[in-house]
């Protein structure tokens, strides 16, 4: 749906990107991250062609960014970071003067269109209201809807949910858990948890370059594998030589705390510990379990390892 290939993009002495090469698959969800001028609107320009690229090359559709731009505009939804309307108009009169611009069909089409949006994003009770009363979230709902109006193959949403309440959050997330298997959505945001929630691939942009990207469960994962922490009275040698035998674990990790041990297991097969691993501790009667779980990594967690340097 998208590829770049070492797309660059040079403000003065300043680079905005720096030689990005990134593959978007066809109706995945992805979360583009990065801190604040990282150069994420800057590539989302690019791809609209509002912003010219300095070096390297891009497509959408497969179609070339730079000569193929208004093509690409005509099957692409945007939103951007601050959606502007006119706000003496109601909802459904902001929608329909967007419609004007896609040939969309008859009067009767374009209307049932902006109906079916209004109560896909949950403003069919205030289709006829100013949009001068609507709250952040209403707001950008509406943004939404004006952006799919043209039933995109590709929707592009910039920071949807930066100044939202979580109640607004939500909605925005849904609206974008709905459209999955049916429509590509490329976003950006700094909204981590969101990112953990919605999206089946990410793409972290830190200082211009591209840090990583690919599924989110081997982005969270990376190469540490499963790890159960099990906290216990009291770890005996015997126990810990015992955990060592197993191939499937490839590393124990002790910590005391008071009166406790934690012991942290990597494992290369989930399946099996699930099944055996506690089972196994039980067996000597000297410990006690107090707690078993298997840690969550956190998108955070690498995000900031990576806006670190670490």
């Amino acid at each position: 749906m998208i590829e770049t290939k070492n797309i660059r993009k040079v403000f003065g002495n300043v680079e905005a990107v720096e030689n990005v090469s990134l593959s978007v698959p066809e109706y995945s969800i992805l979360g583009f991250l990065g801190p604040n001028g990282a150069g994420k609107t800057t590539f989302i320009k690019m791809l609209m062609g509002l912003v010219k690229p300095s070096s390297g090359s891009g497509t959408v559709f497969g179609l070339d960014i730079v000569k193929d731009s208004v093509k690409i505009r005509e099957r692409v939804g945007y939103l951007s970071q601050n959606p502007k309307f006119i706000d003496h108009m109601t909802a459904r009169e902001n929608i329909l003067l967007i419609a004007r611009f896609f040939n969309i069909g008859n009067n009767k089409d374009v209307l049932n269109r902006c109906n079916s949006l209004l109560k896909k994003v949950g403003l069919e009770h205030k289709a006829n209201r100013p949009v001068k009363g609507f709250s952040g979230g209403e707001k950008q709902r509406l943004g939404i809807a004006i952006a799919l109006i043209n039933s995109p193959e590709l929707l592009i949403l910039d920071e949807p949910a930066a100044a939202l309440d979580p109640v607004g959050r939500e909605d925005v997330l849904g609206i974008i858990r709905s459209l999955k298997g049916n429509t590509t959505v490329f976003y950006s945001t700094h909204i981590l948890d969101d990112v953990q929630r919605v999206s089946d691939s990410v793409a972290i942009l830190n200082n211009g370059s591209l840090a990583t990207v690919g599924p989110i469960e081997n982005i969270i994962g990376g190469n540490k594998g499963p790890i159960y922490s099990v906290t216990v009275n009291k770890a005996e040698d015997r126990l810990i030589h015992s955990l060592d035998q197993f191939p499937w674990i490839t590393d124990v990790w002790i910590r005391e705390n008071d009166q406790r041990t934690i012991l942290k297991i990597s494992v290369q097969d989930e399946k099996i510990a699930e099944k055996d691993l506690l089972r196994h501790i039980l067996k000597d009667q000297n410990t006690t379990v107090l707690e078993f779980n298997k840690e969550k990594h956190e998108l955070e967690d690498v995000f900031m390892d990576i806006v670190k340097g670490e």
